[in-house]
């Protein structure tokens, strides 16, 4: 269906194992239940770095690493979606301040914000305000100014990276409630990569246009989650989304929700 608004949260390093049906995640467990399992999903390479480009703009652009002084000229969703008029932004946790392009700042790492490794966006200075830190999604939440997308990207602790399931399973249980009562909004959890000998990654879709309980088994990446947020909002393909499949079969049956212009012009 058309979305209001995407809201895609990245988790780290975990096996689909690891988390659904894991007793230490009871507050993912307990979403995958009021939403959608994508339970075929999985990573298109390693490490962390390729996988993020891949999901905002349909390719690695050949980076190999969690380089954080290289850049890349292609497009992304920042491009396509300002195309048409809509907003975005990156919600980065512990980010010193909007448009920091340092590699590392306490647990805050660039590696997994791709947006700021695409030239387009570094070259100005308006764009890069759209990457900010994480408070800030609570503050345009509460003024009815969510963009049209956004990335959030907990830090190294709370995404699992560095700490346990339990500990990013009792962040997402904080962050997430508010999300899933937006009117036309689908809030995507996932996880970049599996660090594990089975390449399948956890992955949920949740909000209100989604219908509880149930389940895409159709075998995908981030390219399909790329497909599906551009068929979702209208947006040109990029790179390999072209030839992926959108994720069908767990939205909500009825009319197409009520565009918000809040929700695309904040």
């Amino acid at each position: 269906p058309p979305f209001n608004r995407v809201v895609v949260v990245v988790m780290e390093n975990k096996a689909r194992s690891e988390v659904l049906g894991n007793r230490a995640a009871p507050a993912f467990n307990a979403f995958a239940r009021r939403g959608a399992v994508l339970s075929a999903y999985r990573g298109v390479t390693h490490p962390s770095l390729p996988n993020y480009l891949a999901l905002v703009s349909g390719s690695p652009h050949g980076i190999t690493s969690d380089c954080t002084t290289c850049t890349v000229a292609g497009l992304s969703l920042a491009d396509t979606l300002e195309a048409k008029g809509l907003t975005w932004k990156t919600y980065a946790e512990g980010l010193p301040r909007p448009g920091w392009t340092g590699p590392y700042s306490g647990r805050y790492a660039k590696k997994h914000v791709p947006f700021l490794y695409f030239r387009r966006v570094l070259a100005s200075p308006a764009r890069l305000k759209r990457v900010v830190p994480l408070t800030q999604l609570a503050r345009d939440r509460e003024a009815g100014k969510l963009p049209t997308f956004s990335l959030v990207v907990p830090d190294l602790c709370h995404d699992m990276h560095d700490c346990s399931v339990a500990t990013g399973d009792a962040w997402l249980k904080r962050f997430l409630p508010p999300l899933l009562q937006l009117p036309g909004t689908a809030v995507f959890v996932v996880f970049d990569e599996s660090d594990s000998a089975d390449p399948g990654i956890p992955a949920l879709a949740l909000g209100p246009v989604v219908r509880p309980g149930s389940r895409y088994s159709r075998a995908m990446s981030h390219y399909g989650l790329l497909r599906t947020i551009e068929d979702g909002l209208g947006l040109r393909r990029l790179g390999l989304s072209a030839r992926a499949a959108p994720v069908t079969g767990i939205w909500r049956p009825g009319e197409p929700p009520p565009k918000e212009g809040s929700a695309h012009r904040p």
